[in-house]
């Protein structure tokens, strides 16, 4: 029985790939370094669990961000639009939905999952002495185990998002 020709033209190109990969000085792609942001009084912890190596879980509690003084005193720059917000909103649902909730609550399947404690911004009470300089900072820099979203969105993005935030107490 005669061999499909397909497969014969195709069989060279994972060689080719495995030797393109294992020749002296490639490298795989680099992930961004992200350092965890130092302890503060000014944004909440959250509590997460790890894994020792007898694998028995243990609660731990992740830093929280510290917000320089000036980064507390930025004032959102950004006059939301409508366009504006539902960009700010998609990458909202992307990003952050999955540890914050799709209304901001707090009860993302992700932070259920991580058994994270996450502050319910549905309450008012909860972002309530909070400047928007510093959830902007949260959000650019991270808190704890949230990745930032420095060089993933705009700032113009971030800002908006600051405003889909304080959206979720108002619903």
């Amino acid at each position: 029985m005669p061999k499909p020709i397909f497969l014969l033209t195709l069989l060279p190109l994972p060689i080719l790939l495995l030797l393109v990969l294992s020749r002296p000085g490639a490298q795989a792609p680099q992930q961004p370094q992200t350092t965890p942001a130092p302890t503060s009084s000014t944004a909440p912890t959250a509590a997460s669990t790890t894994t020792t190596a007898a694998g028995a879980n243990t609660a731990a509690t992740t830093p929280a961000a510290t917000v320089p003084p000036e980064a507390m005193r930025m004032v959102n720059p950004v006059k939301p639009t409508p366009n504006g917000l539902a960009h700010a909103k998609t990458i909202y649902g992307y990003d952050c939905a999955m540890c914050h909730g799709s209304n901001g609550n707090g009860q993302g399947d992700l932070a259920a999952q991580m058994k994270l404690t996450i502050e319910d911004w549905t309450k008012p009470a909860s972002l309530q002495g909070k400047p928007d300089g510093e959830l902007f900072y949260i959000i650019s820099n991270g808190n704890g185990v949230m990745p930032p979203e420095t060089g993933r969105a705009k700032p113009e993005d971030m800002w908006n998002m600051v405003v889909v935030i304080r959206s979720f107490s108002k619903q």
